[in-house]
């Protein structure tokens, strides 16, 4: 089998797309059947055929900034998007540009910063911003009951905004979570009570933003913290003596000197390669450079450089192992797909599109949005401070 690194050499611009109006591509979600789904900063989702980039569909309905979308995994006709309007919303795939068909909702001071579906399709759960200058919950939802209301909280494992959730992906009780407030728990959601399900909490030693399950047979756990740096844990050696850090730097920045002699400005995300078993780390400087580098318990190794694609920060990737390829996007508004041998299809203008309103937007996630829904006076969030400690999951 061919290697990562020889993989990533080849690849080049196969195709290139920006929407019709200005916005910055935030998160991205590939379905196995060919579809990649985009949430923008407009409030929108963007739907696309993945192989061509071609726009088939946006869903609209969302009041408030979006926090990511995911498909489902065992019904992949369903889309999930959350938003700080306080509402994890479901789509259906094969209606492009239709109406919800179902919306998750919780208590109305909650605003949403994070959220995922695990692997079963069965659990739906969502982070919040933090409430009152007080708590930030995990709430969860049935999602074979949407009308239900939800399931029961998590109150006390967090005390600030939850940037990240991110259910196993093979084990459908296991969750990671990751705050502002420097840690990252792993929870399992099957016993029910908080105080119970949580297995091991990991400090970050900053503000954690995007958390990973990496490693073979995911049992280690990758934490990408705001001011760039770089932690990972392998759970494995939670009942054993061994220190669970692998690898930890508290500035990657450092640790990624570039041809040029220079390193990156930020880091994008991770994402285990599971066909050849490297966990891939994407880094860019704010003129629209990809660095794609190698994580292990040697630390950051580059891979390769990508250059002439975008023309400004990168905020989302996502690997596609069917096709060898990579998708990005950014706050240039465009969509490039990167495959080996791939010769450019141009299908939008190569120029940053930053909108006025775009520029509003904070630069790193975890902040506050600055949207503000009425904060309604409520004895609901009294309640479900206390129903994971009678109901179960």
């Amino acid at each position: 089998m061919e290697g990562l690194e020889e993989r990533l050499g080849a690849l080049s611009i196969a195709r290139r797309s920006c929407p019709d109006e200005p916005t910055y591509l935030l998160d991205m979600s590939l379905q196995t059947s060919g579809l990649l789904a985009v949430s923008c900063s407009n409030f929108n989702v963007h739907l696309h055929n993945k192989d061509t980039l071609r726009l088939l569909g946006e869903y609209r309905g969302h009041s408030g900034p979006l926090c990511g979308v995911t498909f489902a995994h065992k019904t992949p006709d369903l889309l999930y998007s959350g938003s700080a309007d306080g509402t994890v919303r479901a789509w259906d795939v094969r209606r492009p540009g239709s109406e919800a068909v179902h919306t998750f909702k919780s208590d109305p001071v909650h605003i949403f910063c994070s959220f995922d579906v695990n692997c079963s399709d069965v659990l739906l759960c969502a982070g919040t911003e933090q409430v009152d200058d007080e708590d930030s919950y995990l709430v969860f939802w049935d999602v074979r009951k949407p009308g239900s209301g939800i399931l029961g909280v998590y109150t006390e494992s967090h005390s600030d905004d939850v940037t990240q959730v991110r259910f196993h992906p093979l084990d459908k009780d296991r969750l990671a979570s990751g705050s502002t407030d420097g840690l990252v728990n792993v929870f399992d959601v099957s016993q029910g009570a908080e105080e119970e399900a949580l297995l091991a909490t990991c400090n970050s030693d900053s503000s954690a933003g995007g958390v990973c399950w990496s490693g073979p047979g995911y049992t280690q756990l990758l934490c990408l913290s705001h001011d760039e740096g770089l932690h990972l844990w392998d759970l494995n050696r939670l009942d054993t003596d061994e220190p669970l850090t692998v690898f930890s730097t508290t500035d990657a920045r450092s640790l990624t000197p570039l041809a040029d002699g220079g390193s990156v400005d930020y880091l994008v995300g991770g994402q285990w390669l599971e066909d050849v078993q490297k966990l891939l780390v994407v880094g860019g400087r704010s003129n629209g450079e990809l660095h794609l580098l190698q994580c292990d318990d040697g630390g950051l190794r580059l891979l390769r450089s990508l250059e002439g694609g975008h023309a400004s920060t990168v905020r989302c990737f996502a690997w596609d192992a069917t096709g060898e390829g990579l998708i990005t996007g950014g706050e240039d508004a465009q969509l490039l797909l990167w495959k080996p041998g791939g010769e450019e299809i141009t299908m939008g203008k190569k120029a940053s599109m930053k909108s006025e309103s775009a520029l509003r937007l904070k630069s790193r996630p975890h902040k506050k949005h600055g949207y503000q829904r009425d904060k309604t006076t409520t004895q609901q969030t009294d309640k479900l401070k206390t129903k994971m400690k009678t109901d179960k999951i």
